[in-house]
């Protein structure tokens, strides 16, 4: 029988509706009695909270306007892919370099402009994706690529954190210390929040150092709708916004294949609706004054650990993340978080958006003594570092959307041009000198059988 919805907002009851037995998951078309899909539903909001308020803190966006579009893009999600695969849309850290960049150059608005192109391009993706499938993607955005563009972007936001962490360095130590203790420290979901209870404490420390502005809270309204700001356009904000769909494509497949690898159910004819309910996510924030969304990996963890994947759970989160939404003091509350706070936090998101970059290679085996993927990755990192900048005709293309193009470029013209020469395996540079199990490799093993057997 299928686990999908019976029709939407109809769920199945999975068993009495109140146990799990071992070995078995409450799929996407089943749910538990509702206490406890409400409560899991909350488990979810807490989850996504933290990163999810993290990136208009960082960009300067209404918070209360991010949670307002997080949670009707999760609905969107929902209804698009049919309620097949459980997802909740938080706020995407990859956006967060260009929207930054626009916001100090142009305005605010010009950056939300920049918002809605990301996702109009997502969204023509995902619609590629549903009529041709999914096969193109992994040939244009091999591992070595896909994971250069995410490290990257990662490494690219480094000046920005360590801008807030001048404005407080013992806030931000504090944050980082506390976020790397209780990673290590509790099990479970405490552990798996580990950055938003790092940020409680940080806050915690920033109040005792006088360093919080509580004024704006008391000027804030109980209830109310969060401030909606129009977008504006300009081409030349195109260099920066449009290469991060690459990443927010990868987040996406990502998502789909590690829930159908949870699940056991084949999701690939979804992931073209995924992208596309994302992409059509993505402008409707821009339009509003939202960051961009994108899948979530904090959920993930929360569906691993109660083996729930009932999408009954997500329509909750997005109601109770909706509810937050409509009280302005709670966004005013968030808004007082201080620079040494979001400064540490930062320190340790943008880096384990870097990190998650190499541990695309790492699970996938990139071999780096093969130079076609030791120039790809090398080149696009120190492009996207250094932040290099390109202005043509009025256009502005900086560190991520070079170093995008760099990845893309390098890794398909050196792979042809090697192909034909027979050259991928030439003499090393001593950065690439192949060891432990990179001679295990097919290419290394091919040259081991073809050699002659020594006299």
């Amino acid at each position: 029988m299928s686990n999908t919805p019976r029709g939407f907002f109809r769920w199945k009851l999975h068993g009495n509706g109140t146990t799990i037995s071992p070995g078995e998951v409450v799929a996407a078309g089943e749910r538990l009695s509702w206490p406890r899909t409400i409560g899991i539903g909350a488990q979810h909001v807490v989850a996504m909270f933290g990163a999810t308020f993290l990136v208009p803190l960082l960009t300067g966006f209404p918070p209360a306007t991010t949670l307002f579009f997080s949670a009707i893009g999760t609905l969107l999600f929902f209804l698009i892919t049919a309620g097949r695969l459980p997802s909740y849309l938080g706020s995407s850290f990859a956006l967060i370099a260009p929207i930054v960049a626009v916001s100090e150059t142009l305005g605010m608005n010009y950056a939300q402009g920049g918002v809605i192109a990301t996702g109009a391009t997502l969204a023509l993706v995902g619609a590629i994706v549903h009529f041709a499938g999914v096969r193109w993607i992994d040939a244009l955005m091999p591992p070595v690529v896909t994971g250069s563009i995410v490290a990257l972007i990662g490494l690219n936001l480094a000046p920005a954190a360590w801008n807030n962490v001048k404005e407080a360095p013992l806030t931000a130590l504090i944050t980082i210390v506390s976020i790397c203790i209780i990673t290590v420290l509790f099990k479970g979901i405490i552990g798996r929040l580990s950055i938003l209870f790092g940020v409680l404490i940080g806050y915690l420390a920033a109040v005792l150092q006088h360093q919080v502005d509580f004024s704006a809270i008391s000027q804030a309204a109980w209830f109310g709708l969060p401030q909606f700001h129009a977008p504006a356009f300009d081409p030349s904000t195109l260099g920066l916004f449009v290469p991060v769909v690459f990443v927010l494509v990868a987040e996406n497949v990502g998502h789909v294949k590690s829930v159908s690898a949870m699940t056991g159910e084949n999701l690939d004819d979804v992931t073209g609706r995924a992208l596309l309910a994302d992409g059509l996510a993505t402008v409707l924030a821009g339009s509003g004054g939202g960051s961009g969304t994108t899948t979530y990996a904090e959920n993930i963890g929360v569906m691993a650990a109660t083996r729930v994947y009932s999408t009954a759970a997500y329509v909750v989160a997005a109601g109770f993340a909706f509810a937050l939404s409509l009280l302005p003091k709670f966004g005013a509350i968030i808004a007082t978080i201080p620079a040494g706070v979001l400064g540490g936090a930062g320190t340790v998101l943008y880096g384990m958006i870097g990190m998650l970059g190499v541990r695309i290679w790492v699970q996938n085996r990139v071999d780096f003594s093969n130079p076609v993927n030791l120039n790809t990755a090398a080149i696009a990192l120190v492009v996207a570092i250094a932040n290099f900048t390109w202005s043509p005709g009025g256009m502005t293309f900086e560190g991520i959307a070079l170093g995008t193009a760099a990845a893309l470029a390098i890794y398909h013209a050196m792979k042809w041009i090697s192909k034909i020469r027979g050259t991928n395996l030439e003499q090393a540079s001593p950065a690439s000198a192949p060891a432990g199990t990179e001679l295990e490799s097919e290419a290394y093993a091919k040259r081991h059988r073809a050699a002659p057997a020594a006299e």
